[in-house]
């Protein structure tokens, strides 16, 4: 992959994040928060976690190594979590403007949650976001479907057939 590859899959990023949290914005407070038995409990908590890893890939990218995720209780509701997700998506605009060919392909070295080190190339750690989220968004479809709303779609698909309507 090249840069204007990984600034693609981070608009489509951007996008599915946004019309995954469209559709939570029409649950109440109690279908937000409700236990659905799923890796994360909840639509908020499991949206918090997409949040939390994109927070801590740009903090690494950027030479900082946090020892923990984002806590649950600073997103109480949908609104709490758009914020945050436009300040990460607008720090990382910038910090993808900044990346070059070669740094995409340079080795990065990062420690994990429990301290331990890895190393892969940047370009690969970076496709890992995009993929996590998607799981994750994945996930919430399901529950969205389990509370009786109606999810959105999101597949790379949708998003390159908005994107050539001028959606």
């Amino acid at each position: 992959m090249n840069r204007q590859d990984i600034q693609t899959l981070y608009e489509f990023n951007r996008w599915a994040n946004g019309r995954t949290l469209e559709a939570a914005e029409k649950l109440g407070p109690d279908a937000f928060l409700k236990d659905l038995k799923n890796s994360f409990p909840s639509i908020r908590d499991t949206l918090a976690h997409i949040l939390g890893a994109e927070w801590i890939w740009l903090r690494r990218w950027k030479g900082e190594s946090p020892a923990k995720l984002l806590a649950l209780s600073e997103f109480p509701t949908v609104a709490n979590l758009r914020e945050r997700f436009g300040a990460v998506d607008a720090e990382r605009g910038a910090f993808l403007a900044s990346l070059t060919e070669e740094g995409l392909q340079q080795p990065f070295d990062y420690k994990d949650l429990a301290g331990n080190p890895y190393r892969l190339p940047k370009v690969q750690t970076m496709q890992h976001v995009v993929n996590h989220g998607t799981y994750h968004r994945g996930q919430i479809t399901t529950m969205l479907r389990q509370l009786g709303a109606t999810p959105i779609g999101t597949d790379l698909s949708r998003f390159y057939l908005d994107r050539a309507a001028g959606k």
